[in-house]
């Protein structure tokens, strides 16, 4: 029999390195090693009862068919309500498209709007599948390291530095997937001002950890803040996170009515329609009660500080204080070159969680997965024992380094 020939674009792509790590852990783990996991973004909080109470009505009532392509109307209805309740955004029903996760939502974009050599500008650090995701749909990825320095924020500069006839879209994604940096208003609007004298550039908003910040720090969305680039803006998010839903793989996305309608049209030919209890568990996050996202926020804050107040005594780690989602993404330059107790010389970040995994029990995941090193991207979607428990054995491990 023949080998199966795979297509080629394969080889752009890789499996996530987070997923890979966390299939690491549950491997030693099977192995009677005792290993602290910090590797996985998914809230630790058990889904609101009201949202699983949902689902069993939802089945009572028999809503088990398929559904359409662009969610239920409940649900299209509930997520136009949230826009407005949350982010003052205005929009028709038409508008909104639901999908499974807002993972699809992207891709579904890239899909139904870039062509071979179309730019995507994504800073850097980003969330491993920008990149994949754009790579796939025959875009050109356009990386823009964005420092601990500058907050890990692109500046109006690096963005007008960036943009080439070819760009089609700018990613930006905030509250930020590894660094936990939120873009102010004012930052946002420098972002807008560059932005005008380039109409062919869209706007993708990210906004997947929108109810996850600290200390008070404001949450805006481009949309919101440059009601003249509305229309070139696709506002993304979901209820993964804040809701602790993120089996239910639902997402849903804001903007145009052109672009929506090539993105269901993508869809109808992917997965069709989200599986209908997830439409109406939804349903019930978004108009239900909302005051547990707080909470929530908060445990998220207290896990963050007790992280920073570890890795802040430590030598030769650097920490930014995040301001929202569930991240540290500490620089690690001053580990490198140095050696472990067997003689090693740490001469990369890898070689970093190497060391922390086998020697400490902690597992991380690398910062050039998420395009800018040396850094380590540490969870703390965890409880607050995890969460304490790995900072300890980080800075025990340092500790022992020569």
């Amino acid at each position: 029999m023949a080998p199966i020939r795979l297509s080629p674009r394969l080889s752009r792509i890789r499996m996530s390195p987070s997923t890979l790590a966390a299939q690491r852990v549950r491997d030693l783990r099977a192995a009677g090693r005792d290993i602290v996991g910090l590797t996985i973004g998914e809230p630790d909080f058990e889904t609101p009862a009201h949202v699983k109470a949902a689902v069993v009505d939802a089945l009572a009532r028999n809503e088990t068919r398929y559904p359409p392509i662009a969610g239920i109307p409940l649900l299209r209805e509930a997520v136009r309500r949230k826009f407005i309740r949350d982010n003052g955004l205005d929009y028709t029903v038409d508008q909104i498209m639901v999908g499974t996760g807002s993972k699809q939502i992207l891709f579904n974009v890239f899909q139904a709007t870039l062509a071979a050599g179309d730019e995507v500008i994504i800073p850097a650090p980003y969330w491993i599948s920008y990149l994949d995701m754009t790579l796939v749909a025959d875009g050109t990825p356009v990386t823009v390291d964005c420092s601990m320095d500058n907050g890990f924020k692109i500046t109006p500069a690096q963005l007008e530095a960036a943009i080439t006839p070819r760009t089609r879209w700018l990613m930006i994604n905030s509250p930020g997937n590894p660094s936990g940096a939120i873009y102010s208003r004012g930052e946002l609007l420098a972002l807008a001002e560059v932005l005008r004298r380039h109409p062919q550039v869209w706007i993708l908003s990210d906004d997947i950890y929108e109810h996850l910040r600290f200390d008070g720090v404001e949450f805006c969305t481009m949309a919101q803040v440059a009601p003249d680039l509305a229309e070139r803006t696709l506002t993304v998010n979901g209820v993964s996170k804040a809701y602790a839903m993120t089996g239910f793989r639902l997402g849903f996305a804001a903007g145009p009515r052109e672009l929506i309608n090539g993105m269901i049209k993508m869809q109808s030919q992917s997965t069709a329609g989200v599986n209908t209890l997830s439409q109406w568990a939804a349903v019930a996050a978004l108009e239900g009660p909302q005051e547990f996202l707080a909470a929530h926020a908060a445990a998220y804050q207290q896990r963050r500080d007790g992280m920073l107040d570890i890795l802040d005594r430590v030598p030769g780690i650097s920490c930014d204080r995040p301001q929202g989602a569930f991240y540290l993404f500490p620089r690690i330059e001053g580990l490198l070159g140095r050696r472990t107790p067997q003689g090693q010389v740490l001469e990369t970040e890898q070689d970093v969680v190497i060391y922390m995994l086998e020697y400490a029990g902690v597992a991380v995941v690398q910062g050039g997965a998420y395009g800018l090193s040396p850094h380590l991207r540490i969870s703390i979607a965890y409880d607050m024992e995890s969460v304490i428990e790995g900072g300890r054995r980080i800075a025990a491990a340092v500790d022992e380094l020569r």
